[in-house]
């Protein structure tokens, strides 16, 4: 495990998790990057109107959330990652449920983050590191869950509709560091995730964006396998 400085500092995909030398953010907010200069503060989007002749969605609910999650066997996903200081970085996600979580990078970034359903392993190819965490200290550990219900698991913000999107804002307080919020965007038609945003105790915002989602098959069990072997340097 890593001090306690380097888990508190900002990252994001994920997921709050990552190595201080790449200040690259994390998508689960489990690690550090270097803090970016402050921000002014900015008003929120305003909600995007649906258009005339759209069918009306079923009004969002908590209920709808979870049962979206509980339904999910396995999912893969492209991401976009943008950190807190601008970068943008992309990948591929692999989830199993319940418990398992994988995010592979693209390089230039040498970082996978792995879930086996009871630690996350952070691993810096480059540096050749391995940090680990337990699932509890993340933000989206209600994600990887037997059983989701995010009301439950965390404490709800608000839930609204804006446009064809359902927004759930839920805040988690037992995240390494601090609080942590976490925006989560949904198709309101079919409650599908698309993003979600973490935003760590220091108040910084970490986003991470889905495309090509694919809920027809389940990942191989052996991406959620976390190495115990020496890393070689890329």
């Amino acid at each position: 495990m890593r001090s306690a400085s380097r888990l508190v500092l900002s990252a994001s995909l994920v997921l709050a998790s990552l190595s201080a030398a790449l200040a690259q953010g994390a998508p689960l907010q489990l690690g550090p990057g270097a803090a970016p200069a402050p921000r002014p503060a900015t008003a929120a989007p305003a909600p995007a109107a649906t258009p005339p002749g759209t069918p009306a969605a079923a009004k969002p609910t908590v209920e709808r959330v979870n049962a979206y999650f509980n339904a999910l066997a396995g999912m893969t996903a492209d991401f976009i990652q943008t950190s807190p200081d601008g970068r943008r970085w992309d990948g591929k996600l692999y989830l199993l449920r319940p418990g398992k979580m994988r995010f592979e990078y693209k390089p230039p970034s040498p970082l996978e983050i792995i879930s086996d359903g009871r630690t996350v392993a952070v691993r810096d190819r480059k540096a050749v590191t391995q940090d680990e965490y337990l699932v509890g200290q993340t933000p989206l550990k209600f994600l990887l869950r037997d059983t989701i219900d995010v009301a439950r698991d965390s404490k709800v913000i608000s839930l609204t509709q804006q446009g064809q999107d359902a927004v759930l804002v839920i805040e988690d307080r037992q995240t390494v560091g601090g609080t942590s919020r976490i925006r989560l965007t949904f198709n309101n038609a079919d409650m599908a995730l698309k993003q979600w945003i973490v935003t760590d105790p220091q108040g910084y915002d970490t986003r991470v964006q889905l495309a090509n989602i694919d809920t027809s098959r389940r990942p191989a069990a052996s991406l959620f396998v976390i190495p115990t072997r020496v890393m070689t340097p890329n």
